[in-house]
């Protein structure tokens, strides 16, 4: 069986240059018959669940950032999570064998507790999290898996969750998923961490060229170059980070510049700035497009609901034979 490919997005809110960068560009080169790309609303609920914020209207917005960022629904399978129900059949399978110490020494979940503390995530769903995770990946019988450095350890927990399925019921129903790091892993935001909508520190990719410039102005640089005749050290700038992605063919002039205080911080932003307006132009131009065609992005949804579900069902029904929940007819 050729490779097949498994990965999705949580729709908390519109995506942002990290999910461009740091995802959707590796989705479109890994686009084929056996890839599935899916908007994660269950995994939303995780943090978002007292948010009172509608998880629907998210996902119209993450199908819209997917169709202007290049996916093709002709070349690959977009579909919700939870409008196929084996997710979280599989999960529940699956939560029934995971040892609960597997879950608490995760350390996504131990930094997620740390970094938002605003929200009560202390629930079975977020503890729980890498379980839905796994059996995401697991109902595909997907080989590559597209994942940033930060979701490693919740991919080897699904190794580990598969394994002791194989040992418990003594049947090898999936394949070992592998990662496929992305180009660019961490992404940074305006304040210098990673970009993210916790964060507040985010450039969308509908974003108004107008407001690109505004935030880019407001970006934080080297912390050790407080005068324009202070020499910088692009390594260490969030700035020269975007350069390194989005102005490739400059990116080695911005460098000595920098080191030689050959340019200031603020000429800096401004050649990011038009930069970054210019890579995502099209993509706003596709977006405005997609969003005149609400009928088809439904048609879209549904045909990958259709082509999904075929593939799950399936699977799940190997693993509750093989769990002893169903009998083979």
């Amino acid at each position: 069986m050729p490779d097949r490919v498994l990965s999705g997005t949580r729709p908390t809110g519109k995506l942002h240059l990290g999910n461009l960068l740091g995802a959707l560009e590796n989705y479109k080169k890994l686009q084929g018959a056996e890839s599935f790309f899916m908007i994660a609303d269950w995994h939303a609920l995780t943090t978002e669940y007292e948010s009172h914020t509608s998880i629907a209207d998210n996902v119209r917005e993450v199908v819209l950032d997917y169709l202007a960022a290049g996916l093709d629904p002709a070349q690959c399978t977009i579909f919700v999570q939870s409008e196929v129900s084996e997710h979280a059949s599989l999960a529940l399978l699956l939560s029934m064998i995971t040892p609960l110490g597997w879950l608490e020494r995760n350390p996504t979940y131990k930094d997620q507790l740390a970094e938002l503390k605003g929200k009560d995530l202390n629930t079975h769903g977020f503890l729980g999290y890498p379980v839905l995770q796994a059996a995401d990946i697991l109902l595909y019988k997907a080989t590559k898996v597209p994942v940033g450095e930060d979701q490693l350890p919740h991919l080897e927990l699904t190794r580990e969750i598969l394994r002791r399925f194989h040992h418990l019921y003594g049947k090898e129903i999936f394949p070992e998923p592998q990662p496929i790091l992305t180009r660019a892993p961490r992404v940074p935001g305006l304040d210098g961490r990673k970009m993210s909508k916790s964060y507040n520190n985010c450039i969308y990719l509908d974003e108004k060229p107008e407001d690109v410039t505004k935030k880019m102005k407001t970006m934080v640089t080297d912390p050790a170059r407080k005068r324009r005749e202070d020499k910088g050290h692009p390594e260490v700038c969030p700035v020269f980070a975007i350069h390194q992605q989005i102005n490739q063919s400059n990116v080695e002039t911005v460098a000595v510049e920098c080191r030689g205080a050959l340019r200031g911080c603020v000429d800096c932003k401004l050649e990011a700035a038009a930069k970054l307006n210019e890579f995502l132009d099209p993509i706003r131009r596709r977006r405005v497009e997609w969003e005149k065609k609400k009928n088809q992005v439904r048609d879209i949804l549904d045909q990958g609901r259709e082509r999904a579900q075929s593939v799950a069902s399936a699977t799940l029904d190997e693993a509750l034979c093989a769990a002893g929940v169903r009998k083979h007819d």
